[in-house]
């Protein structure tokens, strides 16, 4: 048993038997091990966990490691600087972690002129957004994405690339890749509506991801009332907004506690973090919605800018406009506010911490902060 990070609401205990975990392992050496999949992990590779050891089973994977034999090497200390010189040591090939442990892998010093080429390394946690994506590749890193809570133990999905896949353009490909991926053998998804009706998996209309799968918690610790939620239907509901289409992929638009609701429209953070992020400026992003008197709700972004670069809101509109044109998002969806920091808030395993955001959004609000830009 073990705690959830309580990224949307207090911390939760989730709790699993011997066999479920040991399904969990067979399930992740299978998909991993390339049953009817590319094989990303295979008993020639050297693993090197970069997520904390208490979260999630550290994904489950060094379970996984272990069952097929490979070497493992634990770097105690998630510092980049000497992530990169145990991958160099030790001849690192297989990884996982979240997105902001690899931003800031990348913005290592000694990272700047490495060729990471030959290290796979699975992302999860939080969505990975296409910048990240092409920044990792510039440096010869293969990313996957993945899914996965607490609550699953975690391996839901995995965004492996199909053949069909494999004969379409790069950006293509890149778009498939950066989704939360296919459901993992012994894994059922659906996406319903607020009534539970299973809705069509056409890759566009949007509802809660629900899942069934051998190895999901059948409850939270002392809390049944929550569990009996968790689990309404016969299914075990995520709390995330997201797409199902025709080849399974699934696509997270985002946590139902994340959306912005403005004007009796949805608004995706994720989606606006992703297109912000495209900002040459842009190192870091988050976007969360605030209270508006008129609107219900306005998207409001946190920057971290890269050094030697300037953006104020209204630069970030001049950036977003493009993607109004296109269709990618409404003009609504730009944000109207920004504040310029030198750190986003995370939790305790690197995931962004919107809770903590939207506090600090309101105290600064009130003192009138200087780093805040407004259109």
């Amino acid at each position: 048993m073990f705690y959830t990070t309580g990224t949307t609401g207090n911390p939760k205990g989730v709790y699993f038997t011997h066999r479920q975990l040991v399904l969990h392992t067979m399930g992740g050496a299978a998909t991993l091990g390339g049953v009817d999949t590319p094989r990303l992990l295979g008993s020639d590779d050297v693993y090197m966990p970069i997520t904390p050891m208490f979260h999630v089973h550290a994904w489950g994977i060094p379970y996984v490691a272990t069952l097929l034999g490979l070497k493992q090497v634990y770097p105690g200390r998630y510092e980049p600087e000497l992530l990169v010189e145990l991958w160099r040591k030790e001849k690192v090939t297989f990884s996982h972690c979240v997105p902001t442990i690899l931003q800031m892998l990348l913005n290592a010093k000694s990272a700047q002129n490495a060729d990471f080429g030959g290290w796979k390394i699975i992302i999860g946690g939080s969505s990975l957004n296409r910048s990240l994506y092409q920044a990792a590749k510039a440096k010869g890193i293969q990313l996957t994405a993945a899914y996965g809570m607490s609550e699953t133990g975690p391996l839901i999905s995995i965004a492996h690339i199909n053949d069909e896949l494999q004969a379409s353009s790069e950006d293509e490909r890149i778009t498939y890749r950066i989704k939360a991926g296919v459901p993992v053998m012994l894994v059922e998804a659906a996406i319903v509506d607020l009534q539970g009706n299973v809705l069509p998996a056409d890759g566009e209309t949007q509802g809660e991801l629900v899942l069934r799968a051998p190895w999901l918690t059948e409850s939270y610790f002392r809390e049944p009332e929550k569990g009996a939620e968790l689990w309404a239907d016969g299914w075990l509901h995520t709390g995330d907004v997201a797409t199902l289409d025709a080849m399974g992929f699934i696509d997270i638009r985002d946590r139902i506690k994340d959306v912005i609701k403005t004007g009796g429209e949805w608004i995706s953070s994720l989606e606006l973090e992703d297109l912000c992020s495209r900002h040459p400026a842009v190192r870091e992003v988050a976007v969360v919605g605030i209270a508006d008197p008129q609107w219900g709700e306005r998207p409001f972004a946190l920057l971290v800018i890269r050094d030697g670069h300037q953006l104020d809101a209204k630069g970030l509109k001049e950036h977003l406009k493009p993607f109004v044109e296109q269709g990618h998002i409404n003009k609504w969806a730009i944000p109207s506010q920004i504040a310029l920091v030198t750190e986003i808030p995370k939790t305790s395993v690197g995931k962004l911490d919107k809770k903590r955001m939207r506090l600090d959004i309101i105290e600064w609000q009130k003192s009138n902060s200087a780093f805040l830009s407004t259109l």
